[in-house]
């Protein structure tokens, strides 16, 4: 770095920003951003590793053109220009006439506090911008280009990288666990490798974003933004789209946020509109890998800073995780059913992290595939709840779930299931699938239920105190499913939910 130590004083000085100070500073391994009014400067770092090479003014040139290339038609809000550090006969200025001695990326600041990483410290992820971002997620995946080839080559690369750079620090606090990681991630390799290639060669690799992590999102006019794409390499860069956004998942899943990470892959899953279903069998072995390298960063970033150290503990976590996701989790079907106003939806939502896998059951509802490819607001004809169509929409519910239970996933299923039929059908399901099956029914008054409806804000369902009324007419017949009353407080339902089902299902994990 000592060859960049006056372009970094001048950044770090009020010259660099038309004479205006307090400026701040951010560093990660591979950069530091200057920070000052409504401007932020970044420089690449004079570094070289295996998988970046930034070791020449050129170099780091170039990788400033492509992440200003990728990421600019995405967050043209944000990347303006790349620009010279020159030596001027005055001292060094930006953007001069002089020599170059190294180069910058321009963008326009946004406020620090707009980033997801600050807006989860302040427990603002709400639910809703959690399902916003899973959308916006799927969004840029499918602006990105197809790049069909196996897809298990790019795992296997970035898992001999992660042994020969953990190979590096030896004995290094935090990473006591890396020999039994390696052990296991092996296994888990080897079992997806086929589901890796195959699904390269169907289209699920794209030029993606690379580094989709909560630092890497901001909130711009009420809209998640992805910034901050992986530059430096095609190869690392070109990926799986669920390793891709296994990254947030994993980042979520780490901060404690696993109803979050639940809706965010809801949600994209649901824009996908199916077709990354399958490959949730490979999920547990991207969530690791990602875990892994967000401790092998950590490991680089202390020894750039020269603080061997100081994130031993939050490596330690990263690969505590990393172990953790590889345990085999037994998938189960979960039902939660109930006149409208129930709080099925509610209920469900906090009790899908709860199952399973991580980071938890995927929600397939009834309102949601009623309303496939349309927004969730849009007020759906009457003709869209006939007999039929209401059947068609459980059909294809159960066909969904299938294909997730058939991945090692679990399901919880969201729908009223007033028809005995599709109760059992639900129970039939689990059974061919080979996993536990749990049905929930939440009982309220017809007075509450009502009294919930007339409340209730705009969202998925088109449910009113009209259908309330003819659902109530309908005959439930014999109710086999376990009776929840759901007229107390949501803590108290899902407590009552939670602790039926940890007397039959020994992977429930405790709800945050």
């Amino acid at each position: 770095m000592s060859e960049q130590s006056d372009v970094i004083a001048f950044l770090s000085s009020p010259a660099a920003f038309d004479g205006r100070g307090d400026i701040e500073i951010i560093e990660t391994h591979g950069a530091i951003v200057f920070l000052c009014g409504n401007t932020a400067l970044k420089l690449k770092r004079a570094v070289k590793y295996d998988y970046m090479d930034l070791s020449t003014v050129e170099l780091r040139r170039l990788m400033l053109l492509r992440e200003i290339e990728l990421n600019a038609p995405q967050a043209p809000m944000i990347y303006r220009d790349v620009l010279p550090i020159t030596k001027e006969d005055s001292g060094l200025a930006l953007g001069g006439q002089g020599p170059t001695l190294d180069w910058v990326l321009r963008m326009w600041r946004f406020p620090a506090e707009n980033e997801f990483e600050y807006i989860a410290a302040r427990d603002e992820l709400d639910d809703e911008l959690a399902a916003a971002t899973g959308a916006a997620v799927a969004a840029y995946h499918e602006a990105m280009p197809v790049i069909r080839r196996e897809g298990d080559g790019l795992i296997k690369d970035i898992l001999a990288e992660l042994e020969r750079v953990f190979a590096e620090f030896p004995e290094a606090a935090g990473t006591e666990q890396v020999g039994s990681w390696l052990t296991d991630v092996g296994t888990a390799f080897a079992s997806a490798q086929p589901i890796l290639a195959e699904r390269g060669l169907d289209g699920h690799v794209r030029r993606a974003h690379g580094d989709l992590h909560l630092r890497n999102l901001v909130l711009i006019d009420g809209a998640p933004v992805l910034f901050d794409a992986l530059e430096f390499d095609e190869e690392l860069g070109t990926c799986d789209v669920l390793y891709d956004i296994a990254f947030l998942i994993m980042d979520l899943c780490h901060k404690g946020m696993a109803q979050q990470a639940c809706r965010v892959l809801d949600t994209w899953l649901s824009e996908a509109r199916g077709n990354e279903d399958a490959g949730l069998e490979a999920l547990p072995l991207f969530l690791s890998v990602r875990a892994a390298i967000r401790a092998m960063v950590l490991l680089q970033t202390d020894a750039a800073r020269k603080a061997p150290g100081a994130s031993s503990e939050e490596i330690g976590a990263y690969l505590d995780l990393a172990r953790e996701v590889l345990k085999p989790k037994q998938p189960v079907l979960v039902a939660v059913g109930g006149y409208s106003g129930s709080g099925k939806s509610v209920i469900a939502a906090k009790l899908a992290p709860t199952l399973g896998p991580m980071p938890g059951a995927v929600i397939v509802s009834s309102d949601l595939e009623r309303k496939a490819g349309l927004p969730k607001q849009i007020h759906l004809p009457e003709a869209a709840y006939s007999e039929g169509r209401r059947g068609a929409v459980y059909q294809a519910m159960f066909e969904r779930a299938e294909t997730l239970l058939s991945a090692g996933h679990s399901v919880l299923l969201d729908a009223t299931f007033i028809n005995t039929t599709w109760r059992d059908e639900a129970a039939n399901l689990a059974e061919r699938a080979g996993v536990p099956f749990h049905g929930l029914w939440l009982d309220a008054s017809e007075e509450i239920l009502e009294t919930r409806l007339r409340m209730r804000e705009t969202g998925a369902s088109d449910a009113d105190v009209t259908v309330l009324r003819k659902q109530l007419q309908a005959p439930l017949g014999a109710m086999a499913w376990q009776r929840i009353d759901a007229s107390k407080p949501v803590a108290e339902v899902l407590e009552s939910a939670q602790s039926y089902l940890c007397e039959y299902h020994d992977s429930l994990q405790t709800a945050s």
